[in-house]
């Protein structure tokens, strides 16, 4: 590897290992990432999880979604859905509903203004998603995305019964 992410967190030591090397790369990736897809966020007044929230209960229709299945599509954990779902209630982003059947169930749906935002948001993505990752090209990209896959696959088996250090 080129040696630049120990030159970036001024690590003067090798790694322990190659695992850890990468597992450090990732993390400041994803963190640049991150921060980059926050910014551009940042003008439609949403951080990245309130975004992957109404991109959710888009995606979930009509029907809406129950709390504990937004946090199962989540991409992020968020511990505090609850209070997330709020803030976007009160932006009148979605609305919620104790379910008739079930009085302890609350189903959240995406407000008519959450899909507006959304569209408003679906027009600027390509560029968006171009200009962070886009200069890999395609046949890259597929392969990082199978390599990520291959990783967090491990990772969700190992944290049912954790054998970290």
């Amino acid at each position: 590897m080129s040696g630049r992410l120990k030159e970036e967190i001024q690590q003067s030591k090798p790694f322990e290992s190659l695992e850890e090397e990468v597992l450090l790369n990732l993390m400041r990736t994803g963190d640049a990432l991150m921060r980059e897809m926050t910014l551009a966020l940042k003008s439609y007044g949403l951080s990245p999880t309130q975004y992957n929230v109404l991109r959710i209960l888009r995606g979930a229709g009509e029907s809406g979604l129950a709390c504990g299945s937004i946090a199962e599509r989540m991409l992020t954990r968020d511990p505090d859905i609850t209070r997330m779902l709020d803030r976007l209630e009160k932006r009148a982003l979605i609305t919620r509903a104790r379910e008739s059947r079930d009085r302890r169930v609350i189903t959240a749906r995406i407000a008519p203004e959450g899909l507006n935002v959304l569209r408003a948001i679906d027009e600027e993505s390509p560029r968006i998603l171009k200009s962070m990752l886009g200069h890999m090209g395609e046949r890259k990209l597929r392969k990082l995305s199978s390599l990520l896959e291959e990783a967090r696959c491990r990772a969700e088996r190992n944290t049912s019964g954790s054998n970290l250090v």
